[in-house]
């Protein structure tokens, strides 16, 4: 779990820091000239300055603190019994619930200063939004304090990885588990001789076959139901349950911790389904102030009935550092074949071993063998390949020999049935097909007849062309379309050669050359001379009005009427004024008249009040390139 860094601060100074970035980072100044959308701007950006603060600053809160849904159960169980899991919720909902209100009333806010008519509403407008989201942020106080101390809390605790490999040290108060743990890592855990000197979990690390291990000391636990213990033991039964780990039940052979070996096996028996699926060893501690053989008989039957369960009994000593190293390396032994044997029952490995394949290696004569045979094999080879080049020459060996005289002949190469038929004409098989099978014996038969029937077609007159048998007027038509034709191709052209880069035929030409091509058209036989000429005095007419109403155009004065304003009725601010002198007046009247109105808009009594007569930051004007250490 990471550690949380950022100090959550105190609600006053979470509200002064927040208003004094608003009053620093935005405009402070309204002068008298701005109008009033720009008035509105102003305050809207004072509002919408301090929500998105606000909200950047809950939104940090609620993404450094970890959610108990998203976390290794293990510390979903223990931040459950540290602070109370629905406590710890329901303090994140109060602040994500903070969060999304002031957003509300910020948006409420901006959208009524749309609508604000002076520079004194704006104000009062922007003074109750600040107001409210201030209000709305007080009320968390409860909930920020209890989050503070969580986070301070949380950063004590010790890193723990639910992952790795652990061992975990379990058992009575007093019994020497912080000792063993002293001696196998560096861990400094306080040793003293009176129950509960371990009131956390406390973590090691230590090497064993180049690997990184973790002994996690558990605070002791006492023998009476779950309901009934305390939040100490509560961490110690959330470790055992969560944590994948090798667990050393330590038991003191001595007594001195002030609980008899029935006591001590009773909870070893109480606590036992915690330790399914886990390697378990029984740690007989104290052996240098008593031993097992020195027990009592019924004493002794108890560690004999826990070797016939299956369960490994060493006796250590944590002063004399006997047999501490021997638990150490079974431990981490036993925990390394169960997690290999848990791995190999999961369905991941039948995916790794289909991609595996074991290579068995042949005997060393079987393999000399078939190395001999494959050099012989490929030495022939060779021999082959040579005494083809001598007798085959490749192309280029050809091309060198005969130089000028080489041809390049692919048909050598085909493979045939008949050697003879690789340089005829038309070989019998062309890419895998038989070509007699696509001739036709009667071929030429055929086209003899198809061309004697053509010739009886040709002079029944089938293919005659219509031509003939038109008439002189329609003759006569054609040729002058001809004609008409061949006149425009050359119009065209003298276009084309007078102006290379402009138009091909200019949109005046129609109207400079209208006679000459009137008189050019009749020359060829059109009649020109309509009586009604509808087509040219409409076009005439139509050209006329566009130019006159162009120049109209051109010629008016630029105004700044809109479409939909009439060219008769005058703007609203000139109607009714004589001349600009008057307009003059009129305007200084309408600025005189607002003058009482903005007076209201200065700083009033719930505006917040600076008690440093001269703040730097607000008079000292903007700061220049270089550091930004001021103070």
């Amino acid at each position: 779990m990471a550690h949380l860094n950022t100090t959550l601060p105190f609600i006053c100074e979470f509200i002064d820091i927040t208003l004094s970035k608003t009053q620093r980072k935005t405009p402070t100044v309204v002068h008298k000239h701005y109008q009033i959308h720009r008035i509105r701007h102003f305050y809207m950006r004072k509002v919408k300055f301090t929500q998105q603060n606000y909200h950047d600053r809950l939104t940090q809160i609620l993404t450094d603190f970890p959610k108990l849904d998203d976390i290794h159960p293990f510390y979903a169980d223990l931040m459950n019994v540290l602070y109370d899991k629905d406590h710890y919720k329901l303090a994140l909902g109060q602040i994500n619930i903070a969060k999304n209100l002031i957003d509300n009333v910020a948006k409420d806010y901006v959208r009524l200063m749309k609508y604000g008519d002076s520079l004194y509403r704006c104000k009062q407008l922007k003074r109750a939004a600040l107001g409210r989201m201030c209000t709305i942020l007080k009320r968390q106080k409860s909930s920020l304090e209890y989050l503070e101390q969580v986070r301070q809390h949380l950063s004590r605790l010790p890193s723990i990885d639910p992952n790795t490999r652990t061992l975990l040290l379990c058992g009575y108060p007093n019994v020497g588990k912080s000792s063993f743990i002293n001696k196998v890592t560096r861990a400094d855990v306080d040793v003293q001789p009176y129950a509960f000197t371990t009131k956390s979990l406390f973590v090691g690390h230590m090497d064993y076959r180049y690997l990184r291990w973790q002994v996690v000391d558990t605070p002791g636990i006492l023998d009476h139901p779950l309901e009934e213990r305390n939040t100490i033991e509560m961490q110690a039964i959330t470790a055992l349950a969560h944590l994948r780990a090798a667990v050393l039940y330590v038991m003191d052979v001595s007594e001195q911790c002030g609980h008899t070996l029935p006591e001590q096996l009773e909870l070893f028996n109480n606590i036992r389904p915690l330790f399914a699926n886990k390697p378990l060893i029984v740690v007989a501690n104290k052996c240098d102030v008593k031993k097992i053989n020195e027990l009592s008989e019924e004493d002794q039957k108890i560690f004999a009935d826990l070797t016939t369960d299956g369960i490994s009994v060493i006796e250590t000593s944590t002063l004399t550092e006997e047999g501490v190293i021997q638990v150490k390396n079974e431990a981490c032994d036993r925990l390394l074949a169960n997690r290999v044997e848990t791995k190999m029952k999961g369905k991941k490995v039948h995916d790794v071993l289909n991609r595996l394949h074991l290579a068995m290696p042949a005997k060393r004569d079987e393999k000399v063998n078939i190395q001999r045979a494959a050099a012989s094999h490929f030495s022939c080879l060779r021999g082959l390949r040579r005494r083809w080049r001598w007798t085959h020459p490749n192309e280029r060996d050809l091309e060198v020999e005969l130089g000028d005289d080489y041809i390049l002949d692919l048909q050598k190469y085909w493979d045939l049935m008949n050697e003879d038929e690789k340089n005829d004409k038309i070989p019998e098989v062309w890419e895998g097909h038989n070509i007699a099978d696509y001739i036709d014996p009667d071929i030429m038969k055929k086209l003899e007849d198809l061309e004697k029937e053509e010739e009886l077609k040709e002079k029944a007159g089938e293919y005659d062309s219509d031509e003939e048998s038109e008439d002189e007027e329609m003759q006569e038509i054609r040729v002058l379309a001809k004609q008409i034709k061949e006149k425009k191709q050359l119009l065209v052209m003298a276009s084309k050669e007078k102006d290379v880069h402009g138009p091909r035929m200019p949109r005046t030409a129609t109207k400079v050359e209208r006679k000459k091509l009137e008189k050019q058209m009749g020359g060829l036989g059109l009649d020109m001379d309509d009586k009604d000429d509808s087509h040219y005095a409409q076009q005439a007419r139509r050209s006329r009005s566009v130019a006159l109403k162009r120049k109209r155009e051109t010629s008016a004065p630029p105004t700044s009427k809109t479409r939909s304003q009439s060219a008769s009725r005058p703007p609203r601010d000139k109607s009714g004024l004589r001349d600009p002198k008057m307009a003059k007046k009129a305007k200084k009247m309408m600025k005189n008249s607002q003058k009482d109105m903005n007076r209201h808009g200065k700083k009033g009594e719930a505006d917040r009040h600076v008690f440093d007569l001269k703040p730097k930051h607000l008079l000292a004007g903007k700061r220049k390139s270089g550091t930004n250490d001021r103070r």
